[in-house]
């Protein structure tokens, strides 16, 4: 793959969709992993060329480690023109406590792991889709496609308006980032590049210690693999983990599922 010219491309869309829309803003959450920090850099010299805002923000939630703040701070004074670091875990446990003590728990761990991670990628994106609001803004989405085939987000959660890497697959995330690293044209972009991909990748929602633990994998490269084996041959892994997740998460991927308006009007056949 020519990175060069994925960049180019990217950022060619990026200007045209900005100036087309009158957008004066754009916002993003600043995790300190490498697929946030990747969206900054493919945006900063548009923003700086058209004079866009570009919002930062590193919204953590109690489980997020010093690293990935670290990280996050580095990625978002570099590359952002507006960032800051917001603490929203007094806001969340307030919520938590509250939502709990209504509805209860599932006493099940991993289950209420997810269940409340899920509330805390919510409450970053209410954070982020009112900066957007009040400046007249859109909310990138950081997303890849590994993440969205096998439904690596929460849905109403970490997802936003314009995805300039969710047709790229993981490792092709890693493969532009590193080309970006190389030809940025200061030390501390080089850093808060190469940092995040040398990073272990992680959700920051503290439900397990690394991505591919959760999607029962080895690495990114195997995911990336599995499935472009299985979409050339859908009889390929139907028993690993990652494809039984591709799809068992195709209700984030078709969302809202509305019923057809002919079987509405007259019924299934």
């Amino acid at each position: 793959m020519n990175y060069g010219k994925v960049a180019e491309n990217i950022r060619a869309e990026l200007k045209t969709y900005l100036e087309t829309s009158g957008l004066k803003s754009l916002v993003l959450g600043i995790s300190g992993g490498i697929d946030s920090t990747l969206c900054a850099a493919l945006a900063r010299p548009v923003c700086d060329e058209l004079g866009v805002e570009l919002i930062g923000r590193s919204i953590t939630i109690e489980t997020n480690s010093q690293d990935e703040i670290d990280r996050g701070r580095l990625a978002g004074k570099v590359f952002c023109t507006n960032f800051e670091e917001i603490d929203l875990t007094d806001e969340y446990n307030f919520m938590k406590t509250g939502i709990n003590s209504r509805e209860g728990w599932l006493e099940n761990y991993t289950a209420d792991k997810i269940r409340e991670g899920n509330i805390k990628a919510r409450m970053r994106m209410i954070y982020l889709y009112n900066i957007s609001q009040l400046k007249g803004g859109m909310v990138l989405s950081t997303d890849n496609f590994t993440e969205l085939m096998v439904g690596f987000w929460s849905l109403h959660g970490d997802v936003g308006d314009y995805g300039m890497v969710q047709n790229l697959y993981k490792m092709e995330v890693y493969g532009l980032s590193k080309w970006l690293a190389v030809n940025v044209d200061n030390d501390d972009a080089y850093k808060a590049i190469m940092d995040c991909v040398d990073a272990t990748p992680t959700d920051g929602l503290g439900i397990t210690s690394s991505d591919v633990e959760q999607l029962g994998a080895e690495n990114y490269m195997e995911v990336d693999n599995i499935l472009r084996e299985h979409f050339i041959d859908n009889t390929k892994h139907t028993d690993h983990p990652v494809i039984k997740r591709h799809y068992a998460s195709e209700f984030k991927r078709n969302n809202p599922y509305n019923l057809p308006r002919d079987v509405v009007v007259n019924g299934a056949e």
